[in-house]
């Protein structure tokens, strides 16, 4: 039999990220198929937002190699579409939505004017696929964070990318946007069969969503389906410590004893309570 699975979007082979004398991990070998919807986890400083740089282009794997869509990355490629982490802006800045959504068009996200009106279409397109056409024309400072992480998705798929990257976009949310924001994205890889790259410190919200786990810790990874990954005997022999990884009404908590270096990952809010697998409190 011929495999017909389709090239992968994205390809690391032996990959290593090292910083001085610190190796965050070494011979990471993935592929991310199209429309498929990978979580990053794992606690704080294990390289998730550095893994996302180097696929952007903007940081240097120490060995190994790289390739999006069967070519060498590079700064600004238009194949990715990519979600930062929220950021409060300016209150007096005039930057409206759709502004903001035209910066993810080549050449507009320097701030050049969208005179083409091929690009004006494109913009309101995608500020209708996320909902955001009733506000497309206020100033984004003033959009709730929900909103603003709406047009931050719209952004993102605006030049109809093969690759999404997601660094943390459901932080600071509440229950219902960080469900609203999820959908969304969800939404956007099944109409264009986009992969997803999604880096998040608590994989509950898109868990019927993942289709496979990267976590890391501990200068190691492990990767699979979150049935195969985020299970007590994995967990443990990563982070070197008993670890609990418990099962409930849908959704997942994992529980590590404080004193072995889990405590990073808890919220302020709940000191004493479980971490999500990734760390943050639940």
């Amino acid at each position: 039999m011929t495999d017909e699975r389709p090239p992968a979007v994205l390809s690391l082979r032996s990959a290593t990220l090292a910083f001085g004398q610190r190796t965050l991990w070494s011979g990471l070998d993935l592929d991310v198929a199209p429309g498929e919807f990978l979580a990053v986890l794992g606690p704080n400083g294990t390289g998730k937002t550095s893994l996302l740089r180097v696929i952007l282009g903007q940081q240097r794997l120490t060995g190994g190699s790289i390739s999006l869509m069967g070519h060498e990355v590079h700064d600004g490629s238009r194949e990715i579409g990519y979600i930062p982490q929220q950021k409060p802006l300016d209150p007096g800045s005039p930057l409206r939505a759709r502004d903001l959504v035209g910066f993810g068009l080549d050449g507009h996200r320097w701030g050049l004017p969208l005179t083409n009106p091929g690009n004006r279409a494109r913009v309101d397109a995608a500020i209708a696929a996320v909902g955001a056409t009733a506000y497309a024309n206020t100033p984004v400072a003033t959009l709730s964070g929900g909103e603003q992480q709406r047009v931050r998705v719209g952004q993102s798929i605006v030049g109809d990318p093969k690759l999404l990257l997601c660094d943390e976009p459901l932080l600071s949310l509440d229950m219902a946007h960080q469900r609203g924001v999820s959908e969304l994205i969800n939404e956007q890889r099944t109409r264009l069969n986009t992969a997803v790259v999604f880096v998040t410190h608590d994989v509950n919200p898109i868990l019927g969503m993942v289709d496979r786990v990267l976590y890391l810790a501990g200068g190691q990874f492990r990767i699979g389906t979150p049935d195969e990954v985020l299970r007590s005997e994995v967990l443990t022999e990563m982070y070197g410590t008993p670890v609990d990884v418990i099962r409930s009404r849908g959704r997942i908590v994992v529980v590590g004893a404080p004193e072995h270096g889990l405590t990073h990952h808890v919220e302020p809010r709940a000191p004493h309570g479980p971490i999500s697998p990734a760390g943050g409190a639940l």
